[in-house]
């Protein structure tokens, strides 16, 4: 049985989903902090934080699990610069503590979600898994700390883990039935939507001057769905008893922030308002993932590659829920 830590969010809710339809045990653990319970559908959910050791104990204790899925990390990097303390608590010493609960009743796979923050401002695009890291933010610093301490517990002890490194995270289940709900809402396709429905201010651009087509940055937008599937194969993979991996997961291709803006306004037949704003600090021009290993060890082939596909869909949650899952 699975267990899928943090569940109630964005992407362990649609990661849930996946689950169902592929008729996969599992139960969810989320404290719900930052999660919505109508998100998981008939999936079963514990309330309880991996922040309390006793919490996590009794999920395992009372449920058969042999994988564990974990999406319960803080994720906003301005916040992490604001509130450092927080985010190492919580997407540390959390993971250790779920970790160190599974070592001891001799569960040893777990599927982590981490980020394309750890490799900092870029060296080379598109980026493989062997490019250097250097996060800029203690978000990103937090997400290579698990990594490394991942590492050291498979050298020390054979518990073994998959971590898939995320670029850009963006679209909803394609009936529009879940999708994006954060508060305050930071990802750019989310905000064109609510800012074209006059849900939150008008949007700023942050640099025109970059050296890319049209002056923006590029970014590289992979779909929800494609990357529940990544995780599908990561169980798949673990519970064959295959060795410990890390891998980026994008499209291999970027869009513009004006790209997205132009896309929203297509699909939506809206109006984004926006501003030009001076770059800021630490914003690379472009961010594009090179996926070529997980591609050719797992076969994984994102489904919904286009930009107007994952504008669609998530526009179709946003226009059934202009408030989330508060409707």
């Amino acid at each position: 049985m699975l267990l899928v830590v943090g569940g109630a969010g964005y992407i362990g809710s649609h990661m849930c989903r996946c689950l169902r339809e592929a008729d996969l045990d599992h139960v969810v653990l989320d404290n719900l902090e930052r999660g919505h319970r109508a998100a998981i559908g008939e999936s079963p959910l514990v309330v309880g934080d991996i922040r309390n050791p006793a919490e996590i104990a009794a999920v395992l204790d009372a449920y058969p699990i042999d994988t564990v899925l974990h999406f319960a990390a803080y994720i906003e990097v301005g916040e992490s610069v604001r509130q450092p303390a927080e985010f190492w608590t919580n997407n540390v010493t959390g993971v250790m503590n779920l970790v160190e609960a599974m070592r001891a009743r001799q569960i040893q796979r777990l599927i982590f979600s981490s980020t394309a923050a750890i490799f900092g401002e870029p060296h080379y695009v598109p980026i493989d898994e062997l490019h250097p890291v250097g996060p800029r933010s203690p978000y990103g610093d937090t997400k290579l700390a698990v990594e490394r301490y991942l590492d050291a517990c498979d050298a020390a002890y054979g518990f073994r883990s998959v971590c898939l490194r995320y670029f850009n995270a963006a679209g909803a289940a394609p009936d529009g039935t879940i999708g994006e709900d954060h508060h305050p809402e930071s990802h750019l396709l989310p905000r064109a939507i609510l800012a074209a429905m006059g849900e939150v201010p008008p949007l700023s651009v942050f640099g025109t001057d970059y050296d890319t087509p049209d002056g923006t940055c590029i970014r590289d937008y992979v779909h929800i769905l494609d990357l529940a599937e990544a995780h599908r194969l990561a169980i798949e993979h673990l519970r064959a008893g295959g060795d410990s991996r890390r891998y980026n997961l994008g499209n291999g291709a970027g869009f513009s922030v004006r790209e997205v803006i132009d896309t929203v306004q297509a699909v939506s037949g809206l109006t984004v308002p926006y501003a030009d704003a001076p770059r800021r600090v630490g914003d690379p021009a472009r961010l594009i993932a090179a996926s070529d290993r997980i591609r050719a060890d797992w076969g994984w082939v994102p489904q919904y590659p286009a930009l107007a596909t994952l504008t669609e869909h998530a526009w179709r949650w946003h226009r059934t829920h202009p408030h989330g899952y508060g409707v």
